[in-house]
């Protein structure tokens, strides 16, 4: 991607069309917040998605080390660009531009890039603390590099923000468990697999995986509570944004309880006349 030259906002409508393309939840989350920080929080979704498709989608006979290192080489030319002020990669050239107008902490990036380059390497974690310290950089840091886009009135929101954020990627776990397992990872702290006695890797909605969702669901919720905390703590419209997600993510959730646990026969997804009514909401007086 890297050598094509492209102005700033023909690199943003890019993060825009990665996002609408591939983050529908959360793109259309983004139409609840003013048209002026729309764009930067595209271009959030846009550094997440280049090196997301690195570690999963960059050619099917690429190798891991391949990978790892064309990561390395995204990472090197972000900091790069971030320390020069400028970029012309087409997507990195609005995420540049959103970091550095909002002052958006480096450590951010390094943090989410080391929990993204674990994939190459870890298939498993045994405990939930150890799956807490891939989430960290995975998603706990998208709630932080939100934070200074969203303006909160308070700082306390910084410890929900990040709950908000691991709330989300655990409810995309829960609903994409066949997706990582066909790539030979499996999410779900194999303690609580063990507690269960339930097999991903049968594929079945069994009566243990379905106690085994259950209490992930459990948990999950938990995360999304502490998130409940933060939004009054933002300004009316970045909370009115942040509802809409958090109540689009959560539908995951409901949605495999529908199934009856069952994510393996087909992806569970949000209908879309719930997305419509959930924007309603979010938007009436």
């Amino acid at each position: 991607m890297v050598g094509v030259q492209v102005t700033l906002e023909e690199s943003y409508a890019r993060c825009r069309e990665l996002n609408r393309r591939f983050g529908t939840t959360y793109y259309r989350s983004t139409f609840l917040l003013p048209a002026v920080k729309r764009h930067h929080v595209h271009a959030l979704y846009g550094f997440c998605r280049y090196a997301d498709d690195i570690v999963d989608d960059l050619g099917s006979t690429a190798s891991p080390e391949a990978r790892s290192a064309a990561l390395d080489d995204f990472g090197k030319r972000f900091f790069e660009d971030l320390e020069r002020g400028q970029s012309q990669d087409p997507v990195l050239k609005a995420v540049v531009h959103t970091v550095r107008a909002f002052d958006i902490g480096t450590d951010c990036f390094v943090r989410f890039l080391v929990s993204m380059a674990m994939d190459f390497s870890v298939d498993t974690y045994e405990t939930f603390d150890d799956l807490m310290k891939y989430m960290d950089g995975s998603a706990a840091v998208i709630g932080e590099m939100m934070l200074p886009i969203l303006e909160p009135l308070d700082p306390a929101a910084f410890g929900h923000a990040r709950d908000l954020g691991i709330a989300f990627q655990l409810s995309n776990f829960l609903r994409d468990i066949d997706e990582d397992l066909t790539r030979g990872r499996v999410y779900i702290p194999q303690e609580d697999i063990r507690r269960f006695g339930a097999d991903p890797w049968s594929r079945r909605a069994t009566p243990e995986w379905c106690r085994l969702m259950a209490f992930e669901i459990d948990r999950t919720r938990q995360f999304y509570r502490s998130g409940d905390l933060g939004v009054p703590m933002l300004p009316p419209l970045s909370a009115r944004c942040i509802r809409g997600a958090r109540a689009l993510y959560s539908g995951i959730l409901d949605q495999i309880e529908a199934a009856n646990y069952d994510v393996f026969a087909k992806r569970v997804r949000v209908p879309g006349w719930r997305k419509l009514a959930v924007a309603y909401r979010m938007v009436r007086p």
